[in-house]
């Protein structure tokens, strides 16, 4: 019997905000949500950004004054709006307009007298150049005198080429949250997402553990840049630059696995399956297919997939500045044809561009299979049904696009056709773009689009791109993508690409419908989400992923009645747990899950026979009676 991949939790942080229970992708159709629905989401905004706090349902400003939830939003709506999605890279990051540099500085001595200088016993390097002349001062101190030239650097500071990023929300810092013991921003955010997912299930992680076998969990996670600030492998590569020693956890903190490990280690103290795969800027749709293959075929009942990142860094943007890859100042400046730059509108998918826009952050979703979800009561925000992944074959560039793209989008939307039907591809469809807001993606991009829907029949066919409003943060950036497909799902607004005009005369459009503002399909009449990505080096995918309404439609097709409705009275229940921790959530509560040395395994406790393995805190055994899988050849 075929198991369905089903969503039943998910969760995040981004430039938009808090990714679950649909706050993020509200954040970016605001202007066409109901007014309790836009003041529910200022409000949350308002709490994680600290410009209020809510106590027993008060909302209390920095100066001690309570305030009414309308009195909130007329105050900070604007401040809220400015202070979240792409925009100027803020100080807490780094200073764009100085930048810290080391410039390099030769010195020449006169004809007639040396340069002279005095230093410390302790600062003299090993061994002393030969064109020093060393001389006492005291038992510390000596005299230098340097004949002919000397190198060295000197602190300088410069203006950055480019100034813009999606960070998340001003004032919300992962740190605050939990105990960060020097984490990497990208691992804090790892916790904080993966956290944010698991709370969104809406019941305790100890129900699913009891009801799987400890090895029918996995985690698939990853970083695709690593963590490279100074707390990963940014301070470690630095450190003898600096002058400074390697600390311990910044090697083993810098691999770009611990965004699963830190998962496994500190928010659900797993012992199942666990896999960091990385594919570019496709590495969550990588992972998402890992986590789909292992519970279609069985071998996984529960996953945990997702990616962090947290890039916006001076090196990390000079790597990809100086591959022309990013938006800079001056080539926004020759755009517009003026000498202002609207950093909001920084990353224009399919419309006149100059490179994509960096961003932060982590996107966590929680898998089961079909028949754990109806047993468990859990509350199904969709499915994934087919994860395609294709590579480009030779190239001459290993940034350039190319084929594997095609390959991976018509299988998509033929798996896809043949679950749901011509019809509701050709009516009910749309597509999450890569949008990297590259001139070389959008007319790419939309030609596989273009090509795609000529072969199956496909006219107006919405294309979306979140790149738009919170930028790339490469490997989590599917993960937005799917965010942003459930929140379609449930709300029916596909948001516009509103940081462009109009659309590029270049780009291959005749059967798409590219839209400036948001589109208006209707709750629930949205069927299938196509998530497309486009990685450096030929890393192709495409995701199919059917909305609720699809996946009732086929579990109602799977059981009786009797099964169907014992499983929504237990939903019921799910769905009151989870909504109380949303309401905590908004309220800048997060209850961050985060067991440091907490319920350690003792190995002296673990029970093992030739049939299966027990350990201390699971319900369930690690099954051993493992058949023959090559009983053919044998």
């Amino acid at each position: 019997m075929s198991l369905l991949p089903v969503i039943v939790g998910f969760g995040g942080f981004n430039a938009a905000g808090r990714s679950s229970f649909h706050h993020a992708y509200k954040r970016m159709v605001i202007e066409s949500l109901p007014e309790n629905e836009r003041q529910e989401t200022m409000l949350g905004l308002a709490a994680m950004m600290k410009l209020v706090r809510c106590e027993n349902g008060i909302y209390i400003d920095a100066n001690e004054q309570s305030l009414t939830p309308e009195e909130v939003v007329s105050r900070f709506s604007e401040q809220i709006l400015n202070s979240t999605l792409i925009r100027k890279i803020e100080k807490n990051h780094f200073d764009v307009d100085a930048v810290h540099w080391q410039k390099n500085i030769t010195m020449h001595s006169s004809d007639k007298q040396g340069i002279c200088f005095e230093l410390t016993r302790k600062q003299l390097p090993d061994p002393v150049p030969t064109n020093w002349q060393i001389s006492d001062i005291d038992a510390d101190t000596v005299k230098i005198e340097i004949i002919g030239e000397v190198e060295f650097k000197a602190d300088s500071y410069r203006e950055s080429s480019v100034k813009v990023a999606g960070q998340l929300p001003s004032g919300f810092n992962p740190e605050d949250h939990y105990n960060a013991r020097f984490h990497p921003r990208g691992l804090q955010m790892a916790i904080m997402g993966a956290s944010d997912a698991v709370r969104s299930l809406g019941m305790d992680w100890q129900t699913v553990v009891n009801a799987v076998k400890p090895d029918e969990i996995g985690v698939y996670a990853s970083s695709g840049m690593s963590q490279l600030d100074e707390n990963g492998n940014g301070g470690m590569l630095q450190s003898r630059i600096k002058g400074a020693r390697v600390s311990a956890k910044q090697c083993p903190l810098g691999l770009n696995s611990m965004p699963a490990d830190f998962v496994n280690a500190y928010v659900l103290g797993s012992v199942g399956h666990t896999s960091a795969i990385a594919g570019a800027c496709a590495s969550f749709l990588y992972n998402l297919r890992a986590a789909v293959e292992d519970i279609s075929n069985g071998t996984r009942r529960v996953a945990v997939v997702g990616n962090a990142e947290a890039p916006v860094l001076p090196e990390i943007i000079d790597g990809y500045a100086t591959m022309g890859a990013l938006a800079s100042d001056e080539n926004l400046k020759r755009l517009d044809k003026t000498d202002t730059v609207d950093h909001r509108r920084a990353s224009r998918p399919f419309g006149e561009n100059c490179g994509f826009t960096i961003a932060e952050s982590t996107q966590y979703v929680v898998l089961m299979d079909d028949e754990l979800a109806v047993e468990l009561g859990a509350d199904i925000h969709g499915a994934v049904s087919d994860v395609f992944i294709n590579a480009d074959g030779y190239k001459k560039s290993i940034s350039a696009p190319g084929p594997g793209n095609y390959i991976t989008m018509a299988k998509a939307v033929a798996a896809a056709k043949a679950i749901v039907g011509d019809e509701a591809i050709r009516e009910r469809s749309f597509i999450q773009a890569h949008g990297s807001s590259t001139p070389a993606n959008r007319i790419t991009e939309s030609k596989i689009f273009d090509e795609v829907a000529n072969v199956f029949e496909i006219e107006d066919w919405p294309v979306t791109a979140p790149k738009a409003y919170v930028g790339h943060s490469l490997a989590p950036a599917s993960g937005e993508q799917l965010m942003v497909s459930l929140g379609v799902f449930k709300h029916g607004l596909i948001p516009g690409i509103k940081t462009i005009d109009k659309v590029a005369d270049d780009v291959f459009d005749e059967r798409l419908n590219i839209s400036t503002t948001d589109i208006n399909k209707g709750a629930g009449n949205v069927d299938v989400a196509f998530l497309n990505s486009k990685g450096f080096g030929g890393n192709n995918a495409t995701a199919s992923v059917l909305s609720p309404k699809i996946v009732e439609g086929m579990l109602a097709k799977k059981y009786n009645a009797q099964v169907i409705d014992a499983y929504e009275i237990r939903r019921e229940q799910v769905r009151e747990k989870a909504n109380a921790y949303d309401q905590q959530a908004n309220q800048g509560h997060f209850n961050t899950i985060y067991h440091f040395g907490q319920d350690l395994i003792d190995e002296n406790d673990i029970q093992m026979t030739a049939q299966e393995i027990r350990l201390p805190g699971f319900a369930n055994p690690v099954d051993l009676k493992i058949s023959n899988r090559f009983k053919d050849m044998m």
